[in-house]
């Protein structure tokens, strides 16, 4: 019998023998299940086998606050709820966190279950650098707002991974181009299911493969990191000019130079420079 508490559990993103057997466990025991989308949380019982015999109650975004408490008190009354999202693992660009916070004020016990995640999966299988990357969630759909996050984003030293769909595919990859140049890009499709799909190329080949065939399924795109090459003097130069107010001429310059791949005799003479302003 479980405990009361709070049970994170990671399910299948499309493969269903991915579920683990500990999670299978948890949801066979839970007397709760915590989901955005509970007709989902259904069929996904229905295909493993589960009983429907249990409560299931809507857990979302706009409303997390309130439903959150909700949660804490069923919990306290002696119930083992079991939160899900509609495919992977919660809280990963999925409500969740807040319940999460909310449990730890309240000394409520909490433990995941881990498993499949598209994130982690997509990477595996992108050939891009995975010593370090940046989760960005979903790319927003206006163009203004998605130029504005790659701009913000593309003079960060990491492999940068995001989640898109279908339909916003295209212009996504060209807008993107704009901003990261040559940079390889990496779109990965119908992770673990029968047509899975990793295309890693220049984004104009990528753009390419997606124009001859229409793009279907759900998408993580992931972005290279930087080159040295992409960088001038004139692109660092607001950034060390605010560094130069936080730190030493000395650690500014050390700090750039290693970010951004920069000559340090360069860099030392723009520091110089900035200074005497």
């Amino acid at each position: 019998m479980l405990r009361n508490g709070l049970y994170i559990i990671a399910t299948p993103i499309g493969n269903l023998q991915d579920i683990s057997a500990r999670a299978l466990d948890v949801l066979r025991e839970a007397d709760v299940i915590a989901a955005e989308d509970t007709r989902m949380a259904k069929k996904l019982f229905s295909l493993l086998g589960l009983s429907l015999d249990k409560k299931f109650i809507k857990y979302e975004d706009h409303s997390e606050e309130k439903q959150a408490q909700g949660l804490i008190d069923l919990i306290n009354a002696g119930s083992a709820v079991a939160l899900v999202s509609d495919a992977g693992s919660p809280l990963i660009s999925d409500p969740g966190y807040k319940l999460v916070r909310k449990c730890r004020e309240q000394s409520i016990y909490v433990t995941a279950i881990p498993g499949a995640c598209a994130v982690i999966t997509a990477l595996q299988l992108s050939g891009l650098p995975t010593n370090r990357f940046m989760f960005a969630g979903f790319i927003p759909n206006k163009d203004k707002a998605r130029a504005d996050l790659f701009n913000e984003l593309k003079n960060i030293d990491t492999t940068l991974v995001f989640y898109e769909t279908a339909p916003r595919l295209l212009k996504t990859l060209e807008q993107a181009a704009s901003v990261f140049g040559a940079r390889e890009v990496a779109v990965a499709r119908e992770l673990t299911k029968m047509y899975e799909e990793v295309i890693s190329d220049s984004f104009a080949e990528v753009l390419a493969a997606f124009a001859d065939n229409e793009p279907r399924g759900e998408f993580v795109v992931m972005i290279a990191p930087p080159t040295a090459a992409e960088y001038s003097l004139e692109d660092v130069r607001g950034i060390l000019q605010k560094r130069l107010r936080e730190t030493s001429l000395k650690t500014a310059v050390k700090e750039i130079c290693e970010q951004y791949k920069l000559n340090k005799n360069d860099v030392y003479a723009l520091a110089l420079e900035l200074k005497n302003e």
